[in-house]
């Protein structure tokens, strides 16, 4: 593993130890403490929101933001298709259903022409959804203004998905600060990490006091332990606060390095007929999390499973892009809206998309040889 170049590996800024060494000579090891309390505060301030939430993962945060909103037992929420499950997945843990949305092409993000067809049919049904969560794919953000637009007419609550976007902005504004509640994943893949660990953030302070509640088992205000409502295991520990608040400090650093990475592959291997990069939508920064090519069957023979193996064969880790949750056999049967009668954006980017190595702390030396590989395999094969 030493030589391995991973897809997005963690990248320590060297302060962490600091905050790691005033939770254990303070003993705050538990889930609260001086550390969760700043990150939250410096989490807030950083993207501009009035709070926020510190727990054990993005998805808590998704499954707190869907309960805060009311989604219960047989409640309909749409949810863009083209990401990981755990976007998904809380919707489940309430007893409602998930609606899949295409994506369209200019962002790989959740298509409006298929959010509006998606809200007609469930408005002729009588069963609008509860919800909308929208995701902002490998740290491009989706068109938010023509989606929020699409919501509101409805009256619609938005969840903004950032997990992949922390760092990213739509129109001079951070990313998963749209919605009435942002999440984000500290994941150890993520732009910066707690190891494991999450966020919730909104404008809405007295919600975000009711996750913390429900986040620390809804225990109610009494001397003995008594509780009214269920609740969940999901505040972020003292100690994995303390790495996010060294993380957070070198953010714009390794957003800065993570577009470096982006521009390397792009003169690399621009000139390759067939290879496209994922777009970068005007109006918006994308943090490019992770560096995303496509690969045109019709100009190139080299499928991208051939180019994943190719570069596994040099101990390279590269991965194909998420395979749409409205094809995973757990969903099957769940409705799916396509972005066009000619077009089903979501599944053409599983078929032809690959995620390449794109940790911040990857030497220039390593991606020269990830690019060398590609170029290899594909100008070979041409």
């Amino acid at each position: 593993m030493a030589d391995r170049i991973l897809l997005s590996a963690p990248h320590m800024s060297g302060n962490e130890q600091r905050y790691i060494n005033e939770a254990f000579e303070t003993n705050w090891i538990a889930p609260l403490g001086p550390n969760v309390n700043a990150f939250e505060e410096e989490l807030a301030s950083y993207v501009g929101m009035k709070g926020a939430a510190a727990l054990s993962s993005g998805t808590a945060a998704i499954h707190l933001a869907l309960e805060l909103i009311g989604v219960g037992k047989d409640d309909r929420v749409f949810c863009s298709s083209l990401t990981f499950i755990a976007s998904a997945n809380p919707i489940v843990y309430l007893g409602a259903e998930p609606v899949f949305i295409d994506s369209e092409p200019d962002t790989w993000n959740m298509s409006p022409n298929a959010l509006k067809r998606a809200f007609k049919d469930a408005e002729q049904e009588g069963r609008l959804p509860k919800a909308v969560i929208i995701v902002n794919l490998y740290g491009q953000s989706a068109k938010m203004d023509e989606l929020l637009e699409i919501c509101e007419q409805y009256d619609v609550t938005v969840v903004e998905d950032a997990a992949e976007s922390l760092g990213s902005e739509y129109k001079g504004k951070k990313s998963g600060t749209f919605g009435k509640y942002g999440v984000y994943s500290f994941n150890g893949n993520k732009i910066i990490t707690t190891s494991g660990g999450g966020m919730l953030v909104s404008d809405d302070l007295e919600a975000l006091e009711r996750a913390r509640f429900l986040a620390t088992q809804a225990r109610d205000q009494a001397k003995h332990y008594q509780h009214s409502v269920t609740g969940y295991n999901y505040r972020l520990s003292n100690i994995l606060a303390g790495v996010g608040r060294a993380q957070l400090e070198v953010l714009d650093d390794r957003v800065k390095e993570k577009r470096e990475i982006f521009n390397r592959y792009v003169e690399g291997l621009g000139d390759i007929e067939g290879l496209e990069f994922m777009p970068e939508l005007e109006g918006t920064f994308s943090n490019r999390w992770l560096s995303v090519i496509t690969l045109d069957p019709e100009k190139n023979s080299v499928s991208p499973y051939e180019l994943i193996d190719a570069l596994e064969a040099e101990n390279i880790e590269a991965r194909p892009v998420w395979k749409p949750l409205h094809m995973q056999p757990v969903f099957e049967g769940n409705k799916f809206f396509v972005h066009s009668e000619n077009d089903t954006v979501s599944e053409r980017l599983f078929i032809t998309g690959v995620c390449l190595p794109s940790g911040s702390a990857m030497k220039e030396d390593e991606q020269a040889l990830v690019i060398s590989v590609i170029r290899k395999k594909l100008m070979g094969a041409t």
